[in-house]
């Protein structure tokens, strides 16, 4: 097969493994993204005309040839039957006629050839071949340039539609970092970002795209994340957090410290998944692809028993009728239809699912989601953000919030825990004392010197280390608490809770009407924890306190019912093993570690929760219409040829029931990037 207007897949290796017409090929066709940096673009125009200044449709020379024929079809059939010219007979009509079929036909004849040199006979191309020559030999000369030109337009159609379900993935291709401006020497100089190593500093004018992952140097940074995350919304960015790279910088000159190589981005981790996607088929798709490989020799045979069985049973048998008929039945029994539309298809949900900041691994995962009746939930980071804030201030005594807060934000500042963080994120004006003498007792908490007093801050059983009494009111407290000592002193507490995220509720009733009978929550974080979360959320079933082992035991316990079909959504490393041992492996792409992401058979750029709800629909739309494509092709093609063996469908009725109905399945493949 050549690369005209199909769909090329591609693994690793630059070998292309996938394509609407067959399910592996024998190229080394460089994959879409090359080395060079300009290659961003297949060639999928007709006969490689493919115009590159024409970013939204095809160059012209790709509709040249089906215009001459058609031209030179409807020229013929007019002199022929309107005009009934005495000149446009014998010779000067089968020229005439070859003329319009040659633009059209030559490239599909060599296309046979070339494959029965490779050993493969039942190709469409063969089919389309046979039936019209065919045609010719028995005078049928319009019905034969017809069914080539109809093949042809039909062909075009689908290098449109599939350019059109792919627009998605070629964005993500432009955003592809071409350079890294990297300070090195005092200097800042402008080479490739592959050139780049983990630690240097880059900097990013206004509009450019970040070329690496890393951490921002710069107060505070406003980035555009769509092609990455699928929100339109500019997201802020403060000084010591992660950016990724392929986002757009939007206000002012920003600095950034490289934290990952180039082939380690954000950028080319997704990159990496959207192309390979398609290469795990579904079960759907590989079953018709095999019943296509006995199905197309099969109906060979049964046009050849056609053609020349009514011969031993038939009277007043005429071997051009039947061969006709034969003809018909040929052209009718292309598979194409199927072949194309499948992948189409599932080439369609993948590409709405990115579009949306879902990241399918292959298209197997977007049917399995839809059957997934189980869904196991981690906690931090996956239904809330992750991220510890203050929630509750209790000053007990003579200080005021402001005086106690400064006194603990002092000593919390020489602590590197993300809690510490938390409490120095609180607002004042006013500047902090010096901490000194900071002892860390391990597991709970610091002991200090700031303005003369002494300072005992951590858990209460740091407080019971120093014989400081803790009120009884703190112990009903479920969320993390951080007590404070002065002078030997109880002095009050701060809480410092999670929070949840902004679409967490509305995803549980979303995954509830998409068809999830059971939800449960596992989390590493405590118990009491945990399940205030799971109440909040409306999840029945949760548990705290566990350890990544007990996490994959729990799951190992819902799998023993072989009913259960079982999700797990999670962020962390300690997740990995869960999501490897799951059905189908849900993971956080925003604040999710690598290891995390790498196990998962589903990405959420986004890191909403509602997202899962999402790629259960389009799953489910996704089967729905290639279902329905299979009906269609199926429903027409088997009416038709009952109608084409009885000598009740002409070549017209013929050129519909393969390339109509080809093209109408198309048409309802596309239909899914307009209903995501």
């Amino acid at each position: 097969m050549k690369e005209k207007n199909h769909i090329h897949i591609y693994d690793k290796n630059g070998n292309i493994i996938c394509c609407s017409l067959e399910e592996k090929i024998d190229a080394k066709t460089p994959p879409p993204i090359a080395k060079e940096k300009d290659q961003h673009h297949e060639d999928d125009g007709h006969n490689h005309s493919h115009d590159h200044s024409h970013e939204g449709g095809l160059g012209w020379k790709a509709y040249l040839s089906a215009l001459i024929s058609l031209v030179l079809l409807l020229s013929g059939l007019a002199v022929e039957h309107l005009q009934e010219a005495s000149f446009f007979k014998g010779w000067i009509k089968i020229v005439w006629y070859t003329l319009a079929y040659i633009p059209v036909g030559f490239p599909v004849i060599k296309e046979a050839w070339e494959a029965l040199h490779k050993g493969e006979v039942f190709t469409e191309f063969f089919l389309m071949s046979i039936a019209t020559i065919g045609a010719f030999a028995i005078g049928e000369y319009p019905e034969g340039v017809a069914v080539m030109l109809f093949y042809a337009i039909g062909e075009l159609f689908q290098t449109i539609a599939v350019k059109r379900v792919k627009n998605n993935i070629k964005a993500l291709l432009d955003v592809r970092p071409n350079t890294a401006t990297v300070l090195r020497n005092g200097n800042y100089g402008t080479v490739d970002p592959e050139m780049v190593e983990i630690g240097e500093t880059i900097q990013v004018k206004v509009g450019e795209k970040i070329p690496l992952d890393g951490i921002l140097l710069s107060e505070k940074a406003a980035l555009n994340t769509a092609a990455l995350t699928g929100e339109s919304k500019p997201q802020n960015a403060l000084r010591g957090e992660k950016v990724m790279a392929g986002s757009i910088n939007l206000d002012g000159v920003i600095e950034l410290k490289v934290e990952k190589l180039f082939h380690d981005s954000s950028i080319a981790r997704i990159l990496d998944l959207v192309q390979n996607a398609t290469s795990r088929k579904s079960k759907t798709e590989l079953l018709i692809r095999r019943l296509a490989k006995i199905y197309t020799p099969i109906v060979v045979y049964l046009a050849i028993a056609i053609c020349v069985l009514p011969y031993f049973f038939i009277s007043d048998y005429v071997f051009t009728d039947w061969l006709y008929r034969a003809l018909i039945f040929l052209v009718i029994s292309c598979p194409c239809a199927l072949v194309i539309s499948i992948p189409l298809g599932y080439f369609g949900g993948l590409g709405a699912a990115s579009r949306k900041g879902l990241l399918f691994k292959g298209a197997t995962y977007l049917d399995q989601l839809t059957k997934v009746n189980t869904l196991v939930i981690d906690k931090t980071g996956t239904v809330t953000k992750g991220v510890f804030k203050i929630k509750d201030i209790v000053v007990k005594g003579d200080y005021s919030e402001t005086e106690f807060m400064n006194l603990l934000m002092a000593i919390e500042a020489k602590s590197t825990h993300p809690i510490a963080k938390a409490i120095l994120e609180y607002n004042t004006e006013s500047n902090l004392p010096e901490a000194t003498n900071i002892q860390e007792i391990a597991g709970k908490g610091l002991k200090g010197e700031v303005a003369g007093k002494t300072m005992t801050v951590g858990n209460k059983k740091l407080m019971e280390q120093f014989n400081i009494l803790v009120p009884s009111e703190t112990d009903s407290i479920v969320e993390t608490i951080v007590v404070v000592g002065i002078d030997g002193s109880f002095a009050g507490y701060v809480t410092i809770a999670d929070e949840l995220k902004a679409d967490a509720k509305d995803s549980i009733q979303q995954l509830r009407k998409a068809g999830i009978k059971t939800l449960m929550m596992l989390s590493g974080d405590k118990n009491s924890i945990t399940q205030k979360v799971a109440d909040e959320l409306g999840i029945e079933n949760a548990k705290g306190g566990l350890l990544p082992e007990d996490k994959l035991n729990e799951v190992k316990k819902i799998k023993q019912d072989p009913t259960k079909i079982v999700a797990f959504v999670g962020d962390g490393i300690n997740d990995a093993p869960v999501l490897a041992a799951s059905d189908v492996a849900i993971a956080m792409g925003g604040l999710g570690s690598d290891v995390a992401i790498e196990t998962a058979d589903v990405v959420i750029q986004t890191d909403q929760p509602s997202k899962i709800a999402t790629g259960i629909k389009i799953g489910k739309s996704t089967q729905r219409i290639i279902w329905q494509n299979i009906a269609l092709a199926f429903g027409v093609k088997i009416i038709v040829l009952i109608l084409g063996t009885g000598g009740l469908a002409t070549m017209w009725e013929a050129v519909f029931a393969d390339v109509g109905v080809a093209l109408l399945a198309i048409l309802n493949a596309v239909r899914l990037q307009r209903m995501f």
